[in-house]
């Protein structure tokens, strides 16, 4: 079992750190998408001005460097598989002159912290890419102080994430491709009501709440969305990788043409729905 996990994990860090150019250079687009998402989470977690905060798959920094900016007095450590991510997470950070805050490669499943070591512990969309939710609830329970609150989001179903589906879906039409299983890493493994909420039940948390955050993901054209998803979602590069040119070519003829439904007021205004899932340890 350990080896087809260390090979997912491999798989997973090579491919980050492949995609860290693009979401270096998209940082400032995605931050203002997911804002409304890292804010949720940061309210959720309760934080005091000397919490210790710990931020895992942070990619290049949020929402951990928001929280950072409200505990002057306490600290903020990044955890991501990417060492790539974690290098623009640390540029992002002394950009804002945050001085609060490390940075550290970590497998979400084995947290190299010590029992009970934080306050507050956040996660981002990571869940639905770890090879093991329950390996990861465990250790970010273990390293949650009791009373400590640990508070996640996934992306929600399908049709409530055109952001992801106008782009996807046009390429499974496009080339036909077997689905994920179940429990394999995928954008929505995570995503049916109550699923992630169970994860947290057996990981011993109480309190549990779910909730929604709905808001858009806004570019300036439908061109633009198409040039977004091919540099930063790894699934569209594979998947259209698997395509000849000349189908490519109709999948962005078509992704262009859907796009342009949601152009409100002379820009692309695309859903996007995320679940926040929080406990208390």
């Amino acid at each position: 079992m350990t080896q087809p996990r260390d090979r997912i994990r491999n798989q997973q860090r090579a491919t980050w750190n492949r995609f860290a150019p693009g979401w270096r250079s998209w940082d400032v687009t995605v931050v203002g998408w997911l804002g409304p998402v890292g804010e949720a989470i940061i309210r959720e977690v309760r934080l005091t001005d000397t919490s210790n905060v710990l931020d895992v798959a942070t990619g290049t920094g949020e929402p951990g460097l928001s929280a950072a900016a409200l505990v002057p007095q306490g600290r903020v450590t990044l955890t991501d598989l990417s060492e790539r991510m974690l290098a623009a997470a640390s540029a992002n950070a002394a950009r804002r002159k945050l001085s609060n805050v490390e940075t550290r490669a970590a497998d979400a499943s084995a947290l190299p912290f010590a029992d009970a070591s934080f306050d507050a512990v956040l996660c981002r969309f990571g869940f639905m890419f770890f090879p093991d939710l329950a390996e990861a609830v465990r250790e970010m329970a273990r390293v949650a102080r009791p009373g400590g609150r640990v508070s996640a989001a996934v992306w929600a179903k399908p049709e409530k994430n055109p952001w992801a589906t106008v782009i996807m879906g046009t390429i499974d039409r496009h080339v036909p491709r077997p689905a994920p299983a179940d429990d394999a890493p995928s954008l929505f493994r995570c995503a049916a009501d109550g699923y992630l909420r169970k994860v947290f039940e057996l990981g011993g948390f109480r309190d549990i709440t779910e909730t929604e955050v709905a808001n858009a993901l806004t570019l300036a054209s439908a061109e633009e969305y198409w040039q977004f998803m091919t540099d930063v979602a790894a699934p569209v590069v594979a998947g259209l990788a698997e395509a000849d040119e000349a189908t490519r070519a109709r999948i962005r003829a078509e992704v262009l043409r859907l796009a342009q439904h949601h152009v409100r007021d002379g820009r692309l205004q695309i859903g996007s729905t995320a679940l926040v899932v929080t406990g208390t340890r």
